[in-house]
C-alpha cells in the first residue's frame, strides 16, 4: 500500500486528492491518503480537515515521520514554492500523480513529484522534470523537455522539440510552436502564441508573443 501525504491545502492540493481517489477507483491502486501538511502560519486560521482528510500539522511534522514509509506530493501551484519545499525537504520520498485519463507515451519520462491532470497528453520521447504541473487538457509534444518546477496550464499546447526552462509558467490556452526554447522563470500569458525563443526571466503575452516585462 502507498501511504501518501499531501503538502498544501488549496486548489492544487484538492486536484491531487481527486487524482488519487480516481486512481483508487479506476486503476484499483492501493493508496491511502494519510492526511495533509501545511506551511507554518497556515494552521492559525484554517480548519482541522481538508476535503475530509486530517490536517496533520505543519511541515516540521516530517521529522516525526522520517522512519515511516510515507510518500509525499507538493500540492502547491506556485513554482517557486514547490522548488523551495522540495529542496528544503529533499529527504522525503515523492510520489508522481498521474490521472487515469492522461495519455502518457511509453517512452516518455516523468519526474518525481510531478502531477499530470485529467486528459493531459505527453507524447513520445518527451521528458518532464520533477515537481512539474501538467494541467487539465495540456499537451506536451514529442521530444519536448519541460524542466523542473514548471507548470503547463490547461488547454495549452507545446509543439514538437520545445524546451521549457525551470520554474516557467505556460498560461491557459497558450501555444508554443515547434522547436522553440523558453528560458528559466518565464511567464507566458494566457492565450499567447510563442513563435520565437524567449530569454529567461521574462513575461510574454499576445499573438505573436512579445516580451512586456523583464523580472
Amino acid at each position: 500500500m502507498k501511504k501518501i501525504i499531501i503538502i498544501g491545502a488549496g486548489g492544487h492540493a484538492g486536484t491531487i486528492i481527486e487524482i488519487l481517489l480516481k486512481r483508487k477507483e479506476i486503476l484499483k491502486e492501493d493508496i491511502e491518503i494519510v492526511g495533509v501538511l501545511v506551511e507554518k502560519g497556515y494552521l492559525e486560521s484554517r480548519k482541522k480537515e481538508f476535503m475530509g482528510f486530517p490536517i496533520l500539522g505543519d511541515l516540521s511534522k516530517t521529522n516525526d515521520y522520517r522512519n515511516l514509509d510515507y510518500e509525499y506530493i507538493i500540492g502547491i501551484g506556485d513554482n517557486e514554492a514547490r522548488e523551495r519545499i522540495a529542496e528544503e525537504y529533499d529527504y522525503l520520498s515523492y510520489y508522481t500523480a498521474v490521472h487515469p485519463s492522461a495519455v502518457i507515451a511509453s517512452n516518455s519520462k516523468i519526474g518525481l513529484g510531478t502531477v499530470v491532470e485529467a486528459n493531459a497528453v505527453v507524447n513520445t520521447f518527451a521528458k518532464v522534470g520533477k515537481h512539474c504541473i501538467l494541467n487539465t487538457l495540456s499537451l506536451v509534444g514529442h521530444d519536448n523537455i519541460v524542466q523542473d518546477y514548471s507548470h503547463v496550464s490547461s488547454n495549452s499546447a507545446l509543439g514538437g522539440w520545445v524546451k521549457i526552462g525551470k520554474r516557467s509558467f505556460i498560461g491557459m490556452g497558450s501555444t508554443v510552436i515547434p522547436e522553440i526554447e523558453i528560458g528559466e522563470n518565464v511567464t507566458v500569458g494566457a492565450g499567447a502564441v510563442v513563435i520565437k525563443n524567449m530569454q529567461k526571466n521574462t513575461v510574454v503575452v499576445g499573438n505573436p508573443g512579445r516580451v512586456i516585462k523583464i523580472k
